[in-house]
C-alpha cells in the first residue's frame, strides 16, 4: 500500500521520504504539499499525491559537492498500519475534528473475520496503545470460517464451494442471515447445511408467515383494525392473553440484554421459541375460536381482545426480528402498521407486565398437557375423543385457578380435572443403585449401601429425584448418598393411560361410555366438514347447509349433537338421514372405519 501526501503534516502516519541517489545519508520526509512544491519547483494542477505520479517527482540534491538527484523510496509501510490507523486518521485527528474523533472513539465493537486476528485486530489495538494508551474497541465478535456439510474447509480443489447469491436466490437472504446467527455462536466454525437452511425457513419463517396471514384472515373476515380497536386493557383480559404479554416483555427484555452482550445466538433463539412455542403452538392455537366474533355464542370483546394481543405479539416480534431478518421482519411490520417501515421506529422497552404466578400457571398447564398428549398418544387415543377425566399431580402440591384449569381440560380434551397431593397413588417410585459410581466411593460396603437403597422410603427417592442427597445409616455410620449415585425410576401402579416427568404426572380415564363415544363422533364429523370446506375452495366466514348419512352409531351421534356441529362448521341447516343428502353434492368418507357421506352446500357469506 502507498501512503498519500496530507495538506498538513499527518501526526501517527509514515510520511513520503526522497533519498539522495549518490548518497543514501541524504534523505527528506516531505509532510505537506507546500514542503513538495517548493523542492520539485511546483505541482500541476489536479496533482494526484498517489503512486505513479508521486514517483514521477524529483529534484537535485541540495547537499554541497553531491550532485545526485532525490527520488522518493519505493518501499511502503505494512498495509495493516494503514488500517491499524483508521480510527484517527478516518478523521483526519489531531489536525482536525477532535470532537467527532472523541465522540466515536473507543468504537463499541468491531467484527471480522477469525483471519484478522494477527492483521488488524492487533494493529489497531498495538498503533492505539502506543498513541492512547487504551484499547481503541470495547468489543470485538469474531466470525470462523463457514464449512461444508461434512465440516470440512471450502476450497475450489475439493469442488465444495458454495455461491453465497446462489444460495440468497434459493433460500433468501433473511434464511442464510438467521441459519448463520442461530446455528451456532458466530467465533466457531458454521457448517453450511441446505437441509439445516430449510428447517430454518419452515419454522421460524413459514410460521411467521402463516401466523400473520391467520390473524390478517379473521381481521379483513370481522372488520378488526389496530387503528380503531376497543380492547380491554390488559389487567382485564383472560389469563392467555395476559400470559403471552408477560412472555413477549420477557422475550423483549432477554433479546436485549444479549444483544447488549453481542450474544447473538442466544438472542436469535430466544425469540424463535418464543415464535414458535409460545405464539404460534400455543396462543393462537389455543385462542383460534376467539377469532370468530360471529360465530355463535362468540363474545365480541373477547374477539377484540385476541385481535389486539395477537397484533402486538407479532409487531412486537417484527421489531425485535429486525437486525437478524431484515427484509421478513420490514414486510410483517408494513403488513400490521400502516406500512410503517420497522427500520423507522424504536427497538422494543419492554413494559411491566410481568406475572411469575401466572406464568408458573401456565408452565404447569403446558407440563400437564404435553404430558397429557403423550399419555393418549401411548394408549392410541385420539385428542377427538373426549374422556371422562384427568387426574394430575404438579409439584409441590399446587393447583391451578379455575380459569387455567379449564384450560388444561380443552386441551386434552376431559370433562373434568382432578388434582391429587402426590403421586403415590398413581406411580410408585424406586431406586436402581449405580454400581459404577458406588463401588469406588464405598468399596466392600456397595453391596450393603445398595441393598438399603433398594428398600429408601417414598419421601428419601423424591429427594433424590428432584436432585437432592440422603443420607443412609450403614452399620451405625452416617453414609452420604448422591443423586449421581442412584436412578430413580417409575412404575404406574394404576390401569390409566399415565405418563410423568420433573414431578408432574398426568393420568387420563381412558373407560368410553355411549356418550363420550357420540361425542368423538361428532368432533370426527366436524373435522371432515371442515377438510370438505377446505376442498371446496370456501371462504372462512361462508355459510352452509349440511347433510349427513351413515352408520347408525354416527347418525345417532349427529343428531344428539346437532348444535355443536352447525356452530363449529357455520352451518345454517343440518339434516341427517340417506334421504335428506340425495339433494347435496355428497362425499363419502370414513370415520374409524365407519363410512359417513357428507353434503356441503353454500348458502351465504
Amino acid at each position: 500500500m502507498d501512503w498519500a501526501l496530507s495538506r498538513e503534516r499527518y501526526w501517527g502516519t509514515p510520511l513520503p521520504i526522497w533519498l539522495c541517489s549518490e548518497q543514501e545519508e541524504h534523505r527528506r520526509v516531505v509532510g505537506s504539499f507546500a514542503e513538495l512544491a517548493d523542492l520539485a519547483g511546483g505541482l500541476a494542477d489536479g496533482f494526484d499525491p498517489h503512486r505513479p505520479e508521486i514517483d514521477a517527482i524529483e529534484w537535485d540534491c541540495v547537499a554541497p559537492d553531491c550532485g545526485g538527484r532525490m527520488r522518493r523510496v519505493p518501499e511502503v509501510a505494512d498495509a495493516w498500519f494503514d488500517s491499524g490507523s483508521m480510527p484517527f486518521a478516518q478523521w483526519h485527528y489531531p489536525l482536525e475534528n477532535a470532537d467527532e474523533f472523541h465522540r466515536h472513539f473507543p468504537a463499541d465493537c468491531i467484527a471480522e473475520g477469525v483471519d484478522q486476528t494477527r492483521g488488524w485486530f492487533y494493529s489497531l489495538l498495538a498503533i492505539s496503545t502506543i498513541l492512547f494508551e487504551r484499547s481503541p474497541y470495547r468489543a470485538v465478535v469474531v466470525n470462523d470460517l463457514v464449512l461444508d456439510a461434512q465440516g470440512q474447509k471450502m476450497s475450489k480443489s475439493r469442488g465444495n464451494v458454495v455461491d453465497p447469491w446462489d444460495a440468497i436466490e434459493t433460500y433468501g437472504a433473511d434464511v442464510v442471515r438467521f441459519y448463520l446467527i442461530a446455528g451456532s455462536v458466530p467465533w466457531v466454525p458454521k457448517r453450511w447445511d441446505p437441509a439445516a437452511l430449510r428447517e430454518t425457513d419452515r419454522k421460524l419463517f413459514a410460521t411467521l408467515r402463516h401466523t400473520y396471514r391467520f390473524f390478517a384472515l379473521y381481521a379483513d373476515a370481522e372488520g378488526w383494525s389496530h387503528a380503531t380497536s376497543a380492547a380491554s386493557p390488559v389487567d382485564r383480559r383472560t389469563d392467555l392473553d395476559r400470559w403471552v404479554l408477560a412472555r413477549l416483555d420477557a422475550v423483549s427484555r432477554s433479546v436485549k440484554e444479549r444483544l447488549d452482550a453481542y450474544d447473538l445466538t442466544s438472542a436469535a433463539r430466544t425469540l424463535q421459541e418464543f415464535v414458535l412455542d409460545d405464539v404460534s403452538n400455543w396462543y393462537v392455537r389455543r385462542s383460534r375460536d376467539r377469532f370468530w366474533a360471529t360465530r355463535p355464542g362468540a363474545e365480541p370483546q373477547d374477539a377484540a381482545d385476541a385481535f389486539a394481543t395477537l397484533h402486538e405479539c407479532l409487531s412486537v416480534t417484527s421489531r425485535l426480528l429486525a437486525p437478524f431478518a431484515p427484509f421478513l421482519a420490514d414486510w410483517l411490520h408494513r403488513a400490521l402498521c400502516d406500512d410503517l417501515s420497522v427500520h423507522l421506529v424504536d427497538f422494543p422497552a419492554p413494559e411491566e407486565r410481568a406475572d411469575p404466578e401466572l406464568e408458573r400457571a401456565m408452565e404447569d398447564v403446558r407440563q400437564l398437557s404435553a404430558l397429557g398428549r403423550a399419555a393418549r398418544e401411548e394408549a392410541g387415543i385420539k385428542t377427538r375423543q373426549p374422556l371422562a377425566a384427568l387426574h394430575a399431580v404438579i409439584p409441590g402440591g399446587r393447583r391451578l385457578p379455575e380459569e387455567m384449569t379449564a384450560l388444561v381440560a380443552d386441551e386434552l380434551n376431559v370433562k373434568k380435572v382432578v388434582f391429587l397431593s402426590e403421586s403415590g397413588d398413581l406411580i410408585r417410585l424406586y431406586a436402581k443403585p449405580q454400581f459404577g459410581v458406588l463401588g469406588p466411593k464405598h468399596g466392600p460396603r456397595t453391596p450393603r449401601v445398595a441393598s438399603l437403597l433398594k428398600g429408601l422410603d417414598g419421601p428419601a427417592l423424591e429427594r433424590l429425584r428432584d436432585g437432592a442427597p440422603v443420607e443412609l445409616d450403614v452399620d451405625g455410620e452416617a453414609v452420604r448418598i448422591d443423586p449421581e449415585d442412584v436412578s430413580i425410576l417409575e412404575e404406574t401402579t394404576t390401569e390409566m393411560a399415565m405418563a410423568a416427568g420433573d414431578g408432574f404426572v398426568a393420568a387420563l380415564d381412558t373407560r368410553l361410555d355411549e356418550g363420550l363415544r357420540g361425542e368423538g363422533l361428532a368432533r370426527e364429523i366436524v373435522n371432515r366438514v371442515q377438510r370438505l370446506r377446505r376442498e371446496a375452495g370456501l371462504e372462512v366466514a361462508d355459510r352452509i347447509r349440511l347433510a349427513i348419512a351413515g352408520d347408525a352409531a354416527l347418525e345417532r351421534a349427529a343428531t344428539r349433537h346437532t348444535e355443536y356441529i352447525a356452530g363449529e362448521t357455520l352451518a345454517t341447516e343440518v339434516v341427517v338421514g340417506a334421504s335428506a343428502i340425495r339433494e347435496f353434492d355428497a362425499r363419502t368418507v370414513e370415520i374409524d372405519e365407519l363410512a359417513v357421506t357428507i353434503g356441503v352446500q353454500r348458502t351465504h357469506r
